[in-house]
């Protein structure tokens, strides 16, 4: 292996993202960047906010890296917390779906970590903001919000991506799919559920707007026109074949203001957790914040500190 840059390197970690597998990660994660030379220093939540509040404590005078281990929803709560000098974000993912290490291409394997912390390039991220708090990667409104809304913790942590399935069944008898009001950039529409992506991807490694681009200002919208359970199965296939952008009863626009109207209440979800309720306003964070992505094929370490 090649000689590393000599890091100091903070971990946020959630000790509950996963299970033994995934602390396993954790550990071998951390073991490798001390054999790389990295100085490294753990901070454990213990609960939510946790991770907001623990990044408020963390100034690039002490860090070279802020190292997320979690899934995105723990991702969120850190970009929430980040401090003016804020040394830049890396990724450890241990979460159920991991969509921002898909949207960088970083695999959730320990080496890939690993080389990304003490290697990996910073590129200016940017983010959005729902009624003035930071999401990473996407925000929802309607059946799949309720859904993240009413998924179980505690069946979460056993089975992963199964709760979220088992919930769907459920919210599919239950959801009365009242319409949604909404204006994209000032032109109104309407649909049974809203989804406005950052990136490209949702739930994980499918590709949902394939005009997404965290690297640039503006939202991919993707407006599902039918409700009730039969659409929810078929934009559920789409979505589990990859090909969702392309199904029937789905408009995709750009964007860079979201307001949604109403009906009052309908549930909100930002990056996989429960967020607001409408009305809610969705903009562009002026702020970028710096993220490391995995370092060329190839690239060779350097000898000095810092990213």
């Amino acid at each position: 292996m090649s000689e590393s840059l000599r890091r100091r390197v903070v971990v946020i970690f959630n000790p509950i993202a996963g299970g033994g597998r995934k602390r396993l990660r954790l550990q071998r994660t951390v073991a490798k960047l001390t054999l790389m030379g990295c100085e490294v220093t753990m901070r454990a939540t213990g609960r939510r906010g946790d991770g907001e509040r623990i990044a408020g404590e963390i100034g690039a005078e002490a860090f070279d890296v802020l190292a997320v281990a979690g899934g995105d929803g723990t991702v969120q709560e850190v970009a929430n917390g980040l401090r003016p000098d804020a040394p830049p974000l890396a990724l450890i993912p241990l979460g159920t779906a991991n969509v921002l290490a898909a949207e960088i291409g970083l695999a959730a394997r320990s080496t890939p970590a690993a080389e990304t912390i003490a290697r990996g390039i910073p590129r200016p991220l940017v983010c959005g903001r729902i009624d003035g708090r930071r999401f990473v990667l996407m925000a929802g409104a309607g059946f799949d919000a309720e859904v993240v809304q009413g998924v179980n913790p505690r069946l979460k942590r056993l089975i992963g991506k199964g709760a979220y399935m088992a919930e769907s069944l459920r919210q599919m008898t239950v959801y009365p799919f009242p319409r949604i009001a909404l204006r994209i950039d000032g032109v109104g529409h309407a649909a049974a559920s809203v989804l406005v992506l950052n990136g490209r991807r949702y739930a994980g490694p499918y590709v949902c707007a394939t005009e997404g681009d965290l690297w640039r200002p503006g939202f991919q919208v993707l407006l599902f026109e039918k409700g009730g359970w039969p659409a929810v199965m078929r934009y559920g296939l789409a979505l589990l074949a990859d090909r969702l952008p392309r199904a029937a009863g789905i408009l995709t626009l750009p964007a860079r203001e979201v307001l949604i109207d109403g009906p009052a209440g309908i549930a909100i979800q930002a990056d996989g957790d429960a967020a607001s309720r409408t009305p809610a306003r969705i903009g562009l964070d002026p702020v970028t914040i710096s993220l490391l992505v995995p370092p060329p094929s190839g690239a060779s370490g350097a000898t000095a500190r810092g990213p």
